[in-house]
């Protein structure tokens, strides 16, 4: 039977949803019926698109170690002895991509003994659900187990909206977020506007799920989707399989969006049967009615959603984004323009396929058939070709089914079922530090460094299929829809669309990694989290000191960076993922990825204490803390794009950060600083990015009179200014009553511990 919270969860929400259309005055869209299946009291809570914050709670969990680590150390402080909703630990970004999965998986469980430990024992200890190592990654694992359409779940990480292919609002956090949840605490999140893509026609040919988000990058830009939910609607959506559907929410977080979702059909109930889960499908198909939009936004979108997106997916051609952006995206036959126009390197150097993105049976399927068709004629990869599969569900059933041995008969790797690459945990030897060189992937990410920690490394992303089609021909130029390859017999082959089906005929192959299950709360209390004294890989928090009741004074700028800074860039990852459970460690990282305008290149900074000398970022912003002085950031738009790392939060507010101005934020890691105690401001006039040079201080005033829509008055002393005046700008913030309690107390953190939350 279905778990007894699912149950309740269908059963009152055709009450729910009554209730929201009296309130809303209009038919609902899937995303408002979900959010009103969760709101903590819909009748007091104003649904105001884009201003007014919904208090929700959520019905799951979910962590990966990587960001796992800190939330469940802040969690330690909050004095519980149990979590107060279901939550997992998937253990799949620290295992480290070298030569493949056997000699992998032996490095990692070594190297990571101590966090694996911690994890594990801090799991038991809290009736936390824990994965292990190899067992697969989050979001896979995650659809395949947990994923429940009408149902609310976050996750700290950003890609968590993979579940949204089972119509579920998946929503990725920090792990401040997480902690308060999983203490007890609602859950808040500005209501989003809501975006309507209108799917229409059927897939077909080389094309695949992956090209429908990759044009959607394209159209709506990164920022796009900020504070915005993604619907799919339209006859398209059902002919795209759940897996398929999952590949498209899943990348709506390159989007910026809050999360994507499509409504409940026959492919979603297929796709629960086939992963055992019967009970639920037969449930949901029960409550069909309620985990779709009402019959009325389809006739009348334009009145529910605040923007419509068409799609015409019998006309989509196949794409390939990037680099350095996900949405620099191109049809695949339009790419060799410009690569000559660019200047992108002609000749590729490795392509990967997987990742949580695209590691489904019918993703490994496709590919495959592109692979057996070239073993007949001989061909094989010309460059490094490496496989990740998402879990070792999905690993034990591909080589049964004789996938994975078609990509190994081209010279495919096979890795762990984990991140690897697609998050910097690739030790490349193929190349030299600095080597500007080119990579295809079916990632969802292609940031400067963000694979193998290379800045000059392009990255270049597509669908499974299209990327082990440009294996064989080891040429970024190469189109399969229209070119052929020279086999080593001379003939010219012409690669035929790949067929495959979405769910394997014989069911999927049990997994073997391991699950370790909560264990009784009796049995739990005896158990204690284990921390090695001394560790340089785990360190007990700390709580941040409150906010002194001062305004900011007299404070210089570590860092103005200009354009694109991701969190990739703040707190990079890669070998850094080694200190994700070390505050004062990983801190060294700090904006180690961002260009400094005034010092003119990545991760450095003028100390002016030091009348400018340049010194690392954390090296300049420790002497600034040691000798009590706090110090600010300026930044461009969309600031804190891609993870939902908190630790590009947490590091600048440990090393005396006191606040970020910038054009625009992205929205987790907005979030994330305000959990932090720091004060994420938006210049009222976006110019005014420009005023602020090397050696000014910066004062902010106004903060004892912080309230929910009042500016702040920002003074720039120019270092070669009038002493007694400054120019002053205007900044705005987006605080709500309980989120200034927040910055007073310190963190939201300190408010839980003191239980004023």
């Amino acid at each position: 039977m279905p778990d007894s919270g699912i149950e309740r969860l269908y059963r009152r929400l055709k009450e729910c949803h009554a209730a929201a259309r009296q309130k809303l005055g209009h038919p609902l869209t899937l995303t408002e019926k979900i959010l009103a299946g969760h709101a903590t009291d819909l009748s007091t809570q104003p649904f105001i698109r884009g201003q007014s914050y919904l208090t929700l709670q959520p019905d799951r969990v979910a962590m990966q170690d990587a960001t796992a680590q800190m939330a469940i150390l802040q969690f330690m402080l909050a004095s519980r002895d149990e979590v107060a909703v279901p939550t997992t630990v998937h253990c799949d970004h620290l295992i480290q991509a070298r030569v493949g999965v056997a000699e992998d998986m032996k490095h990692a469980l070594e190297a990571n003994r101590e966090v694996y430990d911690f994890l594990r024992t801090a799991s038991q200890r809290y009736g936390i659900g824990f994965w292990q190592p190899g067992a697969g990654i989050i979001h896979q694992v995650v659809l395949e187990q947990y994923a429940v359409p009408g149902g609310l779940m976050i996750g700290t990480d950003s890609h968590t909206p993979n579940a949204g292919g089972l119509g579920m609002l998946a929503i990725g956090v920090g792990g401040a977020d997480a902690a308060d949840v999983m203490a007890g605490l609602s859950w808040e999140v500005k209501c989003p506007q809501l975006i309507g893509v209108h799917l229409t026609g059927k897939l077909s040919g080389w094309t695949a799920p992956k090209d429908v988000i990759l044009q959607l990058c394209g159209i709506l830009t990164t920022k796009g989707g900020t504070d915005k939910i993604i619907e799919y609607f339209g006859p398209g959506a059902a002919s795209i399989s759940c897996t398929g559907k999952a590949t498209i929410t899943n990348m709506g977080a390159e989007l910026g969006a809050t999360t994507s979702v499509f409504p409940f059909d026959d492919r979603m109930a297929t796709y629960l049967r086939a992963t055992r889960r019967e009970a639920l499908a037969a449930l949901a198909e029960q409550h069909r009615a309620e985990l779709t939009a009402d019959p009325e936004v389809a006739q009348d979108p334009r009145r529910c959603f605040d923007q419509i997106v068409e799609i015409d997916l019998s006309r989509l051609e196949p794409h390939l984004v990037g680099p350095h952006r996900p949405d620099l995206a191109r049809p695949i036959s339009e790419v060799a323009k410009a690569v000559e126009q660019e200047g992108y390197p002609v000749n590729l150097r490795a392509a990967l396929i997987g990742s949580c993105t695209n590691s489904s049976y019918e993703d490994m399927s496709r590919a495959a058939a592109v692979a057996r068709q070239a073993a007949q004629a001989g061909l094989k990869a010309k460059i490094y070709f490496l496989i990740t599969p998402g879990s070792d569900q999905i690993h034990n059933t591909i080589r049964r089914d004789g996938q994975l041995a078609a990509l190994e008969a081209i010279g495919g790797t096979v890795l762990a079922n984990a991140c690897g690459p697609c998050i910097g945990q690739w030790k490349r030897d193929d190349i030299k530090p600095g080597e500007q060189n080119a990579i295809v992937t079916s990632f969802n990410r292609n940031f400067p460094r963000r694979n193998d920690g290379n800045a000059e490394t392009l990255a270049f992303m597509g669908s499974p299929e299209l990327v082990t089609a440009m294996a064989l021909s080891g040429d970024l130029r190469f189109n399969p829809v229209r070119d052929a390859l020279t086999a080593p017999d001379g003939k010219r082959v012409t690669l035929q669309p790949p067929e495959a089906q979405e769910l394997p005929s014989k069911g999927f192959a049990e997994g073997f990694a391991g699950y370790v299950a909560p264990l009784p709360l009796a049995e739990r209390k005896q158990l204690r989290v284990a921390i090695p004294p001394g560790s340089d890989r785990l360190q007990k928090l700390t709580p941040f000191e409150p906010w002194d009741g001062k305004d900011l004074s007299n404070l210089p700028i570590l860092i103005k960076v200009q354009g694109q800074c991701t969190t990739d860039a703040i707190s990079p990852a890669g070998p850094w993922l080694t200190y994700r459970g070390h505050l004062d460690k990983i801190s060294e990282n700090l904006f180690m990825g961002a260009v400094n305008v005034f010092a003119g290149e990545a991760g450095k900074a003028k100390n002016w204490l030091e009348g400018g000398k340049v010194h690392s970022i954390a090296e300049a912003a420790r002497d600034y803390q040691h000798n009590g002085l706090g110090w600010v950031v300026i930044g461009d738009e969309n600031y804190g794009e891609g993870s939902s790392r908190e630790h590009a939060a947490m590091s600048p507010r440990y090393l005396g950060c006191k606040a970020i101005l910038a054009r625009s934020f992205a929205r987790i890691h907005e979030t994330n600083l305000k959990k932090q105690g720091l004060l994420p401001l938006t210049f009222a006039h976006p110019a005014d990015y420009d005023k602020f040079q090397a050696a000014d201080r910066v004062s902010i005033t106004g903060l004892a009179g912080l309230a929910p829509g009042r500016p702040l008055t920002v003074t720039i002393q120019h270092a070669n200014g009038p002493a007694d005046g400054g120019e002053t700008v205007t900044v705005h913030h987006s605080f709500t009553a309980d989120q200034i309690g927040w910055f007073k107390a310190g963190s939201a953190l300190n408010l839980l511990r003191a239980g004023r939350t």
